[in-house]
């Protein structure tokens, strides 16, 4: 791995401003460089070309996704992007949903061709840990990765494969910044050693 796209996801919308992510995703550009990897970057709130943010993941060998949860899941301007960019890749991260005319049931999402690339969420919630982890709060023990399954999907779809999540907690009723950063560069250093 060489190349790390940085995506950073945030929209200043209602109370917030995206400080939090914008933070994170400093930090992030500072601890992969200071390991060696060349780094891509792009604010999708501040604007972006269609062709060029293809041309970043054609390039990249790992995306790394900062976003805040808003209603269970990614920030509207983050599907947009998504939306955008995947179906511009047709062709070139994609040949097709996998199926063929002789068999059209099977195979559906095997048409990838982004086999060699990997992607990672970085997540800010509101929600404390436990509401993922205990099988009695709100997300019945399913972790994470259940609430944002359609997005792994999208990159499996592609051939993408999933390097760990890492999400802070709390970050509205109960921030801890400094633990954040500390808990995030442990997290990185772990992903890309």
């Amino acid at each position: 791995m060489k190349n790390v796209f940085l995506i950073n996801g945030a929209k200043e919308f209602g109370h917030s401003k995206g400080q939090l992510n914008l933070t994170l995703h400093n930090h992030a550009v500072k601890i992969l460089s200071d390991l060696g990897f060349e780094i891509l970057q792009t604010h999708i709130d501040k604007g972006y070309n269609v062709q060029e943010e293809l041309e970043k993941f054609l390039k990249s060998d790992v995306i790394i996704y900062q976003m805040p949860t808003w209603w269970m899941g990614e920030p509207w301007i983050v599907k947009r992007y998504i939306d955008e960019v995947f179906t511009a890749g047709h062709g070139k991260l994609y040949t097709n949903d996998g199926r063929s005319h002789e068999n059209p049931k099977k195979n559906y999402g095997k048409g990838g061709l982004a086999k060699d690339k990997k992607y990672m969420f970085s997540l800010t919630w509101n929600a404390p840990i436990d509401a993922f982890n205990d099988k009695n709060e709100f997300f019945e023990g399913k972790g994470v990765d259940m609430v944002y399954w359609h997005l792994h999907k999208a990159h499996e779809f592609l051939g993408m494969k999933a390097l760990e999540t890492f999400m802070c907690n709390d970050v509205m009723k109960n921030p801890q910044i400094e633990k954040y950063l500390s808990d995030y560069e442990a997290h990185l250093k772990k992903v890309f050693k």
